[in-house]
Order: structure tokens, then sequence, then C-alpha cells
């Protein structure tokens, strides 16, 4: 099969698209003839030897964390998963990826794809959409009626964050420039900040209970979110590289995200795209071979919303 790995780490010149042999489930694993899988920026961290200690992989690597496709093949003791069955799932960050023609998952991190939109656009929604989803409910336990602040809404999280908060009822604030503001309105934002002109503080009017950050701001910028928390508010952050801040005397509340995978809610998150109330983009679609590029791309900041990944289908 084809696939692309790097046999050391570096840039994205160390990519290479190449023949691999066929892997074999085992015990509890779940061979998927992958429709599609993305480029996410921890791909490119971990590519380039920056993500060692958290997260190690044996060289080759092959990257890819989403994957969306087809049950090829079980392994034994597999339940509930069929030949045929469409897929999609968030797979371990340390073990081989999805940028491939096949892919072993674990069977227990696989939910049924949506059925209303392409099967290879669905390996847009498992790592960033579990990141949101995470953000706004299992840490800042956002409920109706709360004020959040979505820092960095016109990323590919941020588009999930504002859809996922607004149908919860919260009043959403984003931040977002000029090229993501049209998109960030239309996802749901009641106001748009841009980041371009105006600083974040002095943009929200009135006190917010929650703030996502989901920026790559400095030390600062982050700091300064914290002040337009009330207290006993919650600020989760997802630039894990940058330790949240919090205000103790005014019970405000600092939270570093580690997305992890969950088949259940990544589950619930296809049952909103399927009943229409989420709504998964996909900014481009580029074939497998050229995920080098895409890696290049990336690292000089040309890679604006999701891309999703096809690997060749013979």
């Amino acid at each position: 099969m084809k696939a692309v790995r790097f046999h050391e780490y570096g840039d994205p010149g160390v990519l290479r698209y190449e023949d691999v042999e066929l892997p074999v489930p085992g015990a509890g694993q779940v061979r998927v003839r992958v429709a599609a899988t993305t480029f996410n920026p921890v791909d490119g961290n971990i590519r380039g030897g920056f993500m060692r200690g958290p997260i190690p992989v044996e060289l080759p690597h092959t990257p890819g964390i989403d994957v969306a496709g087809t049950v090829d093949a079980l392994g034994e003791g597999v339940t509930g998963l069929a030949a045929g069955d469409q897929v999609v799932g968030f797979l371990p960050m340390d073990k081989p990826g999805a940028a491939a023609q096949y892919v072993l998952a674990p069977a227990e991190i696989l939910t049924a794809a949506p059925k209303s939109l392409p099967l290879a656009d669905a390996a847009a929604l498992p790592l960033v959409g579990l990141t949101a989803y995470q953000a706004l409910f299992d840490h800042a336990k956002l409920t109706a009626g709360q004020r959040v602040l979505i820092n960095g809404a016109g990323g590919a999280v941020g588009g999930y964050a504002v859809q996922l908060a607004k149908n919860a009822g919260a009043h959403v604030i984003a931040t977002a420039g000029p090229r993501s503001a049209e998109a960030v309105t239309s996802a749901g934002a009641d106001e748009v900040i841009d980041h371009t002109t105006t600083g974040v503080p002095d943009g929200v009017a009135e006190p917010v209970d929650v703030v996502l950050n989901l920026a790559p701001v400095d030390p600062a910028e982050l700091a300064a979110l914290v002040t337009v928390i009330r207290p006993s508010g919650v600020l989760v952050n997802t630039t894990v590289w940058m330790p949240a801040p919090s205000d103790e005397d005014r019970g405000v509340r600092g939270i570093d995200l580690f997305v992890r995978s969950d088949a259940a809610q990544l589950a619930q998150l296809v049952a909103l795209v399927d009943s229409g109330e989420l709504r998964v983009d996909v900014a481009e679609r580029v074939p497998l071979a050229e995920l080098p590029t895409l890696h290049a791309r990336a690292a000089e900041g040309a890679v604006h919303g999701k891309a999703v990944v096809v690997p060749p289908t013979v």
C-alpha cells in the first residue's frame, strides 16, 4: 500500500511517499481502508521532533491522527463492527497514522461516520471537534445563558466551538480576522471582535463566564484574557506550551486542555452533523502524495481552514 512516512525528525522534506506493507490487525484492532485523514498542527510538531516527550513515536512514522474510512478487516475479539462499516475516529497520537491507504485502529475509538456528508469529509471532524467539545463542556462546564469568549475562532477548532457554544444556548463572542469574520458569524457568533484592529480585552463590553483560547498569543496577551472573566469563571487554553493563567483572588481558574479520543463524544458530534446542527467545513482536499507539500505550506502559515488528505483508491 501507499503511505507517507518520515524516517527521521526534521522539516517537511523528511516526508516520503512510499510503499509500505499492508498492516494486519491484532486483538482488539480494526483495519480501516482510509477514505481520508487530515493535517493538524500537531502533525508538524511530531514530525519536527518537538513532541518526543509527550508523544513518543517509533520511526519510521506515518502521520495522520484523524481517520474516516471503511472497516476492512477485524482482529480477534472485536465486536460491534463489521467489514464494510463506514467509521470515523481519533487515532492514538503515538501510533502509525492514517496518511496511508490502510490503517490499524483500536476498535473502541471508532464510531459510525456521518451519513449526511461525503465519507472523506468526515475526517475533518474528530480531533478538532473533540477539542472544542471537551474544552466547552468537560472543562468549562458551559451552560445555557452564559457568556463565552472564543479567542481564535477563525480556525478549524474555533468553527466547531462557536457552533457548539451557540447550540448550548450561550452568548458567543468570537475573535477573528477579516478573512474569517463572515464564517464565524455564519457559525453563530453573536459578536465578532476584529483582533487585527482591536485589543481583545478592549472589545469585550461585559465580563464573560468562559474564555476559550485557541490562538498562539504571547503570554501577556493570554494573561490579559483573564481580566475579562467574571469571578469564579474559567479560562481553557489549548496552546499547551504556555500554561493557562488564573486569578486565585477572584476564583478564576486556568485549565490546559489535552484532547483525548472519546468515541461516545464523537458519536454525539456525528449525530449533530446528521441533524444539521453542526456544520463540517473543509477548506481543501489534497492527494496523499502531496502531503509533504501541505506540511511545507503549513510551516509557512499558508494553510487556512481544514485540509482533508485523500489517498489513492487503487
